[in-house]
């Protein structure tokens, strides 16, 4: 064997046919797949904790509005020592100076013991649905919070496909420039031995270490990028994914009827939570501008009262008055009409107007967004598949070139430059047909948030 030949026989080397795929780390014992993934993020990742708690707090403040519907009781029970110094006269209504009750009497400083206990019963018997529309507000807050629920598991389950998806695609970078910074150091090692032997020209050496150089850093770059997918992907499920490999899935089946029906915007979580705040806004409105009408309130009291003296004023002394001896009950209706509240109603009712106008103003703007989104993951998906189907062909050309520039390079119809550059489209087309096949899952992901179900990629998954 000649020197020449050994040389070329090194630049042929075995490590020149592998792809990517072939030269990835060997599997660890431990695999997560896509579906765990997105399944783990649901089950821990703290946004959806939040909305889930939030959605719980929302349901029980419609509790908290029915309890309007009970009957009000009130108890009371009161001791207190005064004295009796009564005079005609009119107090305006306040809540400062104690009532007395009783004939007009001289002035005296004596005091005597008083005691009274008592319950009041009131229920609204009407209020022009005032009550009925704070409720139906806080039903609407609730299915606004149970869309933002959906809303965030889709937008973590969108984040955390993402983040796989990363990490596969910058493992299979990493791969792919440590399968070409082994080219490149089998083909620098044998043109040294050429320019050595003064087959080739020295500059050929320098090409293929420049060539080299830029391979190892290319690598380094991948593997520096790789660790921070790595850290995004452990963020979002909570764990560390050191020590894990991930499962790359095959290419989904996307068939044409899931790109294709009629979608409908208003369906989607994010539209349904606007058109949820909405409704509760035109609710709040109603209670406001039902608060113009009277209400009637049914009331019912029983009391009982002690005094230390009597009607003519005579005081019993000691002990007496400690404990209730007089005993009254009443029974009644009362109307209640705010005349006074008006200039204040009218106000929170311009205000709440102005409020529902802003919330009917985002649910529009939502259903645009809603649908370009749609439209844009839509073409983005068939652009995707597209390119999936059309790279093992480009793979397939540009390790045929890589093969046949080092063959020219053996029978010196070529220099290290046409060879390094074969090399470098070759990494490149490795690093594209790995990626291309991800950039399916990760469309059919955008598509399926856009749509507002996940379903499309957990049916992908299931038919893996």
């Amino acid at each position: 064997m000649t020197l020449s030949t050994f040389a070329a026989s090194l630049i042929l080397a075995p490590v020149s046919g592998l792809s990517a795929q072939e030269r990835m780390p060997a599997p660890a014992a431990d695999v997560i797949t896509l579906g765990e993934a997105l399944d783990y993020a649901d089950s821990n990742y703290p946004a959806i904790k939040a909305a889930l708690n939030e959605r719980l707090s929302a349901a029980r403040q419609i509790d908290v509005a029915r309890t309007a519907y009970l009957p009000q009781i009130n108890l009371l029970a009161q001791i207190n020592r005064a004295t009796a110094n009564n005079i005609t006269g009119v107090l305006l209504p306040q809540s400062t100076l104690p009532a007395i009750s009783g004939p007009v009497l001289p002035e005296s400083g004596r005091s005597d013991w008083n005691s009274a206990a008592g319950v009041l019963a009131s229920w609204r018997v009407f209020d022009a649905g005032q009550r009925a529309a704070r409720v139906d507000a806080e039903r609407q807050n609730a299915a606004a919070a149970d869309a933002d629920l959906n809303l965030t598991r889709l937008e973590v389950a969108r984040a955390t496909l993402g983040a796989y998806l990363n990490t596969l695609a910058s493992s299979a970078l990493v791969a792919a420039a440590q399968a070409n910074v082994d080219r490149l150091q089998t083909f620098s090692n044998a043109v040294h031995v050429l320019v050595a032997n003064q087959l080739r020209p020295g500059v050929e050496a320098q090409q293929a270490d420049a060539a080299l150089a830029l391979g190892q850093t290319r690598l380094i770059s991948a593997q520096a990028d790789l660790e921070s997918q790595k850290a995004t992907l452990a963020r979002l499920l909570g764990r560390s994914v050191d020590g894990l490999r991930l499962s790359s899935p095959a290419i989904p089946s996307v068939p044409d009827s899931l790109i294709s029906p009629a979608q409908y915007a208003k369906d989607h979580p994010a539209a349904i939570a606007e058109q949820a705040r909405v409704n509760r806004e035109r609710a709040r409105l109603s209670a406001i501008s039902r608060s113009y009408a009277p209400s009637v309130d049914a009331l019912a009291s029983a009391y009982t009262r002690g005094s230390g003296r009597d009607a003519n004023g005579t005081y019993s002394g000691g002990t007496s008055g400690l404990t209730p001896n007089t005993s009254n009950w009443a029974l009644g209706l009362q109307i209640t009409l705010p005349l006074g509240s008006y200039p204040t109603i009218r106000a929170q009712e311009q205000a709440q107007r102005a409020s529902l106008g802003a919330e009917r103003d985002r649910y529009d703007e939502t259903l645009r967004l809603i649908t370009e989104r749609q439209q844009q993951t839509r073409a983005a998906l068939v652009a995707a598949i597209a390119i999936a189907r059309i790279t093992p062909a480009e793979l397939q050309a540009a390790q045929t070139a890589e093969v046949q520039q080092r063959a020219r390079f053996q029978s010196g119809l070529a220099s290290a430059v046409d060879v390094t550059v074969a090399e470098a489209a070759l990494a490149q087309a490795e690093a594209q047909e790995a990626i291309a096949k991800l950039n399916v899952w990760r469309a059919l992901g955008d598509y399926a948030v856009a749509m507002g179900d996940l379903a499309p990629v957990r049916t992908a998954l299931a038919d893996q």
